[in-house]
């Protein structure tokens, strides 16, 4: 038996997927794209572009093309999407690593990706380069500046001339993240264009994200869920990126606040914290409207719970990496 959804046929354009995802950089320019939660550093809609540009141009010159991989080893920072789609405009790929990872799992999978470039923090320097001794990897980049790596804002003193490239967008892989799938060690799931321009389309059919939404990226970008929910469909959106490079309940809570976020793209264990803790009292969280859960299973009374402390709706979806993510979800769409 062929089960089919209920709904009407999403009509996907064959576009590569920083064209999709910043279809409205030029008409949101002056709007503030990303922000930096730890430092409320902010990156506007048009500076995103222009770097995305500077930087796809800057790797070009080096060498780097289509069908090359870019291993992403950080915690979220508005340069996480910077870096990834100068790699995408190059026809290039990304594999995105678990900055928590050690030294030897990080050589394992930049061996595995066949990574060109590394690009990391000051902080993870140390593991980074230890682990590129014994692989492909040609350069090691940083965001900011430490001994033994290039500068990455180095690349974005490029004149910004971008080579034509031309993308296959059903053929092409430009995002490759590991996942341990339900055994063994992580593999890379190959993800095309067309598959995550896909996903994007899909969730704009049941998600209300718009231009005058603050989302806060406290899941990793490294993950699927942070990748495509977060990163992409939030400037996809028009909407405004709050980053945290970790989670800590003060420092989420503060940034919640002050930030005015609206909607939140959490995991249950976050939602039992804001369902339970006393902390979560002393902060402002009036203007968050929705908390979509994901990534594991979130019961009807802990939803609940939250829901009623918070005075916010609280949803759920389903995904694997393998579906770019997003398979299910509630929609926020009303039944006609």
């Amino acid at each position: 038996m062929i089960f089919r959804s209920p709904y009407d046929d999403v009509a996907i354009p064959e576009i590569p997927l920083t064209q999709a995802v910043l279809r409205r950089a030029g008409e949101l320019a002056d709007k503030t794209a990303l922000i930096d939660g730890s430092t409320s550093r902010t990156v506007t809609y048009g500076q995103l572009s222009d770097a995305v540009r500077r930087v796809a141009a800057g790797l070009a010159k080096r060498g780097f093309g289509k069908g090359d991989v870019l291993a992403l080893y950080s915690p979220n920072l508005p340069e996480y999407a910077v870096a990834f789609h100068a790699v995408a405009t190059l026809g290039g790929i990304v594999t995105t690593i678990n900055p928590m990872y050690t030294a030897d799992e990080l050589s394992h999978q930049l061996n595995d990706a066949n990574a060109k470039y590394l690009l990391t923090v000051p902080q993870l320097i140390g593991k980074a380069v230890e682990a590129s001794r014994d692989t492909k990897v040609e350069e090691v980049f940083v965001f900011g500046d430490a001994t033994g790596a290039t500068p990455f804002a180095s690349l974005l003193e490029s004149d910004g001339l971008v080579p034509e490239t031309e993308i296959n967008p059903r053929e092409d892989i430009v995002a490759l993240p590991y996942s341990s799938g339900t055994t063994g060690v992580a593999k890379g799931v190959m993800l095309t264009h067309y598959n995550m321009v896909a996903n994007l389309y899909e969730l704009e059919e049941h998600d209300r994200t718009s231009e005058r939404d603050t989302l806060i990226a406290v899941l990793p970008f490294f993950h699927i869920y942070g990748m495509t929910v977060i990163m992409n469909m939030g400037l996809f959106r028009g909407a405004t990126i709050v980053t945290m490079p970790r989670f800590e309940m003060e420092q989420f809570l503060a940034a919640m606040q002050s930030h005015k976020v609206t909607r939140a793209h959490l995991v249950p264990p976050i939602i039992l914290a804001l369902a339970k803790l006393p902390i979560v009292d002393e902060y402002d969280l009036s203007n968050l409207e929705l908390i979509m859960s994901g990534a594991a299973p979130l019961g009807e009374n802990l939803s609940n719970a939250c829901s009623t402390r918070l005075g916010c709706v609280v949803k759920q979806g389903y995904g694997l990496t393998e579906t770019s993510p997003v398979t299910h979800m509630c929609s926020e769409i009303p039944e006609e």
